[in-house]
This record gives C-alpha cells, structure tokens and sequence, in this order.
C-alpha cells in the first residue's frame, strides 16, 4: 500500500480510467474497472482498484462463492502501482484501455482527495453487490456523483433494454451457458425492468461507452482514449444451447421411462418424487436467495411458480393418497400454464432451457390430478 499523500503539496495529476476485457472465469466475464493517477510531482504512477477481495479469500476458494451467493462478500479499495497491475492483466491476457480525463487540476485534487479518504481504515470496504455496488458503479458514482455538471449527450443503450440483456450479451460471448442458465435462476425479475445509461455503467464496458459520450460542462469529458494492451482473447467459443440439449434429453428420457412404468404405481410414485424432491429443493434455494441474503437481484423470483418449495412435502408424503393432494396438484398445474402461456409476457425472462423441464412438470401435474380423479 502506498503512503497517502500529503493535501498540502501542489500536485500536477494525470487522471484516466482503466477498463479491462472479460476474461474466461465466471469472476471475469464481465470485465473490470480502475482508476489511474499520474502525480508528477510525486513521481508516482498508481492505480486504484474497487475490485479487491477484502477477506482471505481468492476466487479459486469454494467459500468466494458461498459468501458471494450470501451477498456477504465484502470487497475493498487498494492502491498499487500501474506495472503490477498491467502485469496481472498480461498474465490473464486481457486487453485494457485508457480513458484519460479532461479535468481542472482543482477537479483531480477532488478525486484524488475522496479515494484518498477511502483508503483510510474502515472507509476501504464495501459489500459487494453484483448489480448496485461493484468496481464500476464505484469509479461511476465518484464522477458523476462528484461532478453534477457531467452529462451524457447520447444513448449507449436502447430504450427498453434490461440488466439481463446485457448481462447474457456477455455470457454467450464467453460461452458460459451454464452458468447464464445458474443466473438466469437466481436473478429476480428485478434485473428484467429497463434501466438508463447510468444503470447500464453497473458493467465496465457501458462505463467507458458512457464516458466516450460525455461532457464536463462544455467539453468532452474524454480528452484521450489509447490501447494499453491489445491481446487476443483468452475466451474460447462453446456450444451455447448445451443446457437446453441436455434438459430435452432429460426431459424425454423421463417420458420414455414413465411410459414404460405407466401401470406400475411403485415407480411412478419413485420417479415423481425425485422430481418433486429436486424441484423443492430448488425453490427452497430460490426462496432462501430472496429473502434470507443481502442480494437485491434475487428478490421477486417467478420461477417460484413452477419450483415450488412445499414440493419437498408433497415427495414425502405422495406414497399415501393425501385429500389435500389433488388440489395442490391442480393450483401447481394452472401456476405452469399460466407461466408456458405468459413466457414471453411475465415480468421476467426465464432460460429456454426451463422449458422442457416446466413441460415435464406440467405433464406429472396433470397425470397425478387424472389419477387421483380416478382413485375416488
């Protein structure tokens, strides 16, 4: 860490913004953000970076996630110089560009003066959030917030575009089908309500597309944009429709094998409570991420309408013909037409691949209410 300047000293500052290709890990995808301060006066060349793990943890650490899925994780604030961290963006080979900034020497002091605040004990540190606090709604809120006579002159996003949207933008670029599918679950419909340009900066790229289309009272706010490293892309290209392949499948090996099993009431009630089971077990999941963690995008989560967690208790107790059972099969079956006929209409986007299993769940629904009919 270095020494924090003294305020008294004239300085002559050099203010730019770093933004940084995504690279292949999940924890990458979606690029980064730093500020940059030359002080020739100092002789010094640092950048500061919001996006520092503030525990004893790295990315590679299982526990990253599970503190991350709690909305637990807490990031912070470190300075360091500009080679060590070119050096890690080499490493990663990862392309980074530079924005330098038009600002009076008093606005630089001013930037310079508030992270210089925030490297100071406690002030370092942030609860991550994924959307609304990260390392670059941090640089973000330092200019715009700092500096009300900033205004961006044109759109860098269409109207009517959601978080989602560019968040899958990046992820089917960086072939993370899986892991957009894992999101797609966990992300409320609170990431499907259209934002503005200030919301779209949550992602570094849209930063840098905000700054490139900004002014500082009656000039650009960008006085000059450079290459600081152009390197291929690490990222390889993958089948992005691997999930929804695999849930097809699946979906109609477990038609195969209820056909098969049709008159055999042991099975059956084997195999539906599995599904049941699983099904439960996710809603739980879902409903703990809503309401029991810090994470605003998993609050108002629609595929609790089809991954109910009262399944759990129903696979349970499907081996004994409950009253209570055909009308909590008819409430799950409307629930899913409901959600198969407002696919495109509801206020959230779910994955293609759901749709196979939702079209299993219904049909389970609708076997289960015709037996039990039956059964009276």
């Amino acid at each position: 860490m270095f020494a924090i300047p003294s305020q008294a000293q004239t300085r002559k500052l050099r203010i730019s913004i770093l933004t940084c290709a995504p690279g292949p890990e999940l924890y990458s995808t979606f690029g980064h953000t730093a500020i940059r301060i030359i002080d020739s006066t100092q002789g010094s060349d640092i950048v500061y970076n919001y996006g520092v793990i503030g525990e004893v943890l790295n990315y590679d650490d299982p526990v990253f996630y599970i503190r991350f899925m709690r909305g637990k994780l807490k990031y912070m604030l470190d300075a360091y110089s500009y080679s060590d961290f070119l050096n890690e963006y080499q490493m990663e080979q990862r392309s980074v560009w530079e924005q330098e900034l038009n600002l009076t020497e008093i606005e630089k002091q001013t930037i310079l003066d508030r992270l210089t605040q925030n490297l100071i004990g406690a002030n370092k540190f942030y609860k991550y959030d994924f959307w609304l606090d990260n390392c670059s709604t941090r640089p973000r809120d330092i200019l715009l917030k700092t500096f009300p006579n900033i205004k961006i002159t044109k759109p860098i996003i269409a109207k009517g575009t959601t978080p989602r949207m560019l968040i899958h933008n990046y992820l089917d670029k960086a072939g993370q089908s899986w892991s957009k599918l894992g999101i797609d679950l966990l992300l409320g419909s609170l990431m499907d309500k259209p934002i503005d340009d200030y919301g779209a900066m949550f992602l570094p790229d849209y930063f840098k597309l905000g700054l490139d289309n900004a002014n500082i009272g009656n000039q650009k706010l960008v006085k000059s944009t450079s290459t600081v490293l152009n390197l291929p892309s690490p990222i390889e290209p993958s089948n992005n429709y691997a999930p929804l392949i695999f849930t097809i499948i699946l979906a109609m090996a477990f038609v195969v094998v209820y056909y098969f099993f049709r008159k055999n009431i042991a099975v059956n009630n084997i195999l539906d409570s599995l599904f049941l089971f699983l099904t439960g077990l996710l809603g739980v999941l879902l409903f703990v991420m809503w309401t029991c963690t810090d994470h605003t995008v998993c609050k108002e989560n629609y595929n609790l309408l089809w991954a109910m967690p009262f399944n759990i208790i129903v696979a349970f107790s499907l081996i004994k013909n409950r009253k209570w059972h055909k009308a909590y099969f008819v409430v799950c079956f409307l629930l899913n037409i409901v959600l198969i006929g407002g696919w495109f209409w509801l206020p959230q986007q779910f994955n293609i691949a759901l749709l196979p299993i939702i079209l299993l769940i219904t049909y389970r629904d609708a076997y289960r209410i015709i037996s039990l009919q039956k059964r009276k």
